[in-house]
């Protein structure tokens, strides 16, 4: 009869174990899948994928600190860039133009306001000139608690009888603002201005 008790009393014992374990082991699976479960999310977020070209490419979040230069001399690079290529083609030159006007403030306005008034974007419509900006270098650099750079480029003037290559120097300082689908940098150019736009080199064109 007390062996009957005792193998009962063994088998709870046993039983009471495995469950022991058992749940125990469920639990730690489960923090584990919760774990993991977590990680990945956290490690979605921190990935962002961009759409070039009809294709998407992964890029990844970072603060800003680390990769400020990269962004500033991208933002003026390409500021640059819509700003001063232009086509024979008025809706074209307005549309880039629209676009740089949002990477900039009133002075680069005040520039294209006075550039439109002097037909300067109709004489080259109308001549049918093209004007293509190449960056050389940008420089940045610290001056009184703000950012400031100078750009380096050559711009390049098509005509129908010649070729000219005119150096253009400007400067100018950056101010950090949000972000948005119309400046993705979160900056904004100020106090822009050009220091040198010079012929450097005129070519003939045959004809």
């Amino acid at each position: 009869m007390f062996g009957k008790l005792r193998n009962l009393d063994r088998a709870f014992q046993q039983v009471r174990l495995f469950s022991l374990l058992t749940v125990s082991g469920s639990l730690i699976l489960s923090f584990y899948a919760l774990y993991q479960s977590f990680r990945s999310v956290r490690g979605m977020q921190d990935r962002i994928y961009v759409l070039a070209q009809g294709k998407a490419m992964e890029a990844y979040a970072s603060n800003r600190g680390e990769n400020f230069n990269a962004e500033a001399k991208s933002h003026i690079a390409n500021f640059h860039q819509l700003f001063f290529n232009l086509v024979p083609d008025e809706q074209a030159n307005r549309k880039n133009i629209r676009m740089a006007l949002y990477l900039a403030d009133q002075r680069a306005h005040r520039v294209f306001s006075d550039l439109l008034e002097s037909g300067y974007y109709t004489n080259l419509v109308s001549g049918n000139v093209s004007q293509k900006i190449a960056v050389d270098s940008i420089q940045l650099f610290e001056r009184q608690l703000e950012m400031h750079f100078r750009f380096f480029g050559k711009q390049t003037i098509t005509r129908s009888s010649q070729v000219v290559v005119r150096s253009l120097i400007t400067q100018g300082a950056l101010r950090e603002i949000e972000r948005s689908d119309h400046n993705p940098h979160g900056l904004l150019i100020e106090q822009w201005k050009t220091l040198e736009n010079k012929d450097i080199e005129v070519t003939q064109r045959n004809r």
